[in-house]
């Protein structure tokens, strides 16, 4: 890809988080050989993005980076550069035809700044999921839908991601959430790829669980990763097991 960027002077591209932490797991010598300054919008979605992944891709490829929040069944909100070195770790305000509101289970508003579930009014946009009315009568209140996303508000109205709701695991009845616990291990040196989700658990209901990509050539570091977790994470988000595997199983 980045012989193909110098080559052909790419201007616009869009990405995701994993290619992101693939491409700064280069050697960073071999990284650094190839002129990007061509590229004027990197877009990304998809996903939450680590703080720390998204800094260092500004750092690399400059104010070219935007993101955005949306999905199939619309959307959303987007952050330039320059937002976003503002308020890192926004996903940024929403669009202009769109709103959002985060709320509670019961779908009542929550407080500014505390996590719920992510729902979306783009002006009388209306959609139905083929086959499925209780499925669409479960996504939509009032004028708004909820794609299962969570998340939370600053003062600003700009949107924050936590993960997927679905992702989350529920461990002696505390909420965590996945993607915080990926991005924290995916800036250890020698972690290629995580994949992290609850597993059942006789005492807490869940307990963490990760499945880790490692470089190659490296062997099992479950002592280093649990000392690298415990600095940067709460003793209830530490990964409580670990496997590793060859290959993370992602579609293309």
């Amino acid at each position: 890809m980045l012989e193909r960027i110098q080559e052909h002077r790419v201007t616009t591209t869009h990405m995701v988080p994993t290619m992101f932490v693939r491409l700064l797991k280069m050697d960073e010598a071999e990284r650094l050989s190839y002129d990007c300054s061509s590229v004027s919008h990197m877009i990304h979605g998809a996903a939450p993005c680590p703080v720390d992944v998204k800094q260092r891709m500004l750092e690399w490829w400059g104010e070219s980076v935007y993101e955005y929040y949306a999905a199939s069944e619309g959307g959303g909100t987007l952050v330039t550069p320059q937002q976003w070195l503002e308020k890192p770790g926004t996903v940024g305000p929403p669009w202009p035809i769109s709103e959002i509101q985060i709320r509670d289970d019961e779908g009542e508003l929550v407080p500014v700044g505390e996590p719920g579930t992510v729902w979306i009014a783009m002006g009388d946009h209306k959609f139905n999921y083929h086959g499925d009315e209780a499925k669409t009568q479960e996504a939509w209140r009032d004028r708004f839908f909820t794609v299962g996303d969570a998340g939370y508000l600053d003062d600003d109205g700009w949107l924050y991601l936590c993960d997927r709701k679905a992702d989350m695991i529920i461990s002696g009845g505390v909420n965590i959430y996945p993607a915080e616990i990926e991005a924290v291990l995916l800036q250890h040196d020698q972690v290629m790829d995580a994949a992290v989700f609850g597993i059942p658990d006789e005492d807490w209901g869940e307990c963490v669980h990760a499945v880790l990509q490692l470089r190659a050539g490296v062997d099992q570091i479950e002592t280093s990763l649990r000392s690298f977790c415990a600095e940067q994470l709460a003793k209830y988000k530490q990964p409580k097991s670990y496997d590793f595997i060859d290959d993370m199983p992602r579609d293309p």
